[in-house]
């Protein structure tokens, strides 16, 4: 059986979401959805859909557009930087004050690895005390 590949942004947001909400292994655990605006709508630079927390700490911010998603790291922005090229996913830093850096995630079979990226700029932070381990609430 051949399936579509899920290349709606809405979509992709909503997978992802699911992923984050949904698993309890590694470092996904500590983290939830939160402040999610239901009625977005897609735009060619991305509408804010949600946030990524981490216990109290907004680590990155989910903006949708017609074709795609992406994460803006507002933590662990080098982490995002260096690890989303090795799962496969598109990156680029924004210049913006404060800095972020943003990770494509352009099908839904990418999302798994957005997952990957965000544990890993989660122990990163964990590791330099910028975080605790204590689960999100």
């Amino acid at each position: 059986m051949v399936e579509d590949q899920i290349t709606d942004g809405r979509r992709i947001a909503e997978l992802l979401a699911s992923e984050i909400d949904g698993r309890a292994d590694g470092e996904l655990e500590y983290f939830t959805v939160t402040n999610a605006d239901r009625d977005v709508e897609p735009t060619v630079d991305g509408a804010r859909a949600y946030d990524v927390v981490r216990g109290d700490d907004r680590i990155a911010r989910a903006f949708i557009h017609e074709d795609r998603a992406h994460l803006e790291f507002e933590a662990g922005q080098d982490v995002a930087a260096a690890t989303a090229p090795e799962v496969g996913l598109r990156v680029r830093p924004k210049a913006s004050k404060p800095p972020s850096t943003l990770v494509f995630v352009e099908s839904g079979a990418e999302v798994k690895r957005a997952t990957d990226v965000l544990q890993a700029v989660s122990r990163r932070l964990v590791e330099t005390h910028s975080l605790d381990r204590s689960p999100s609430g």
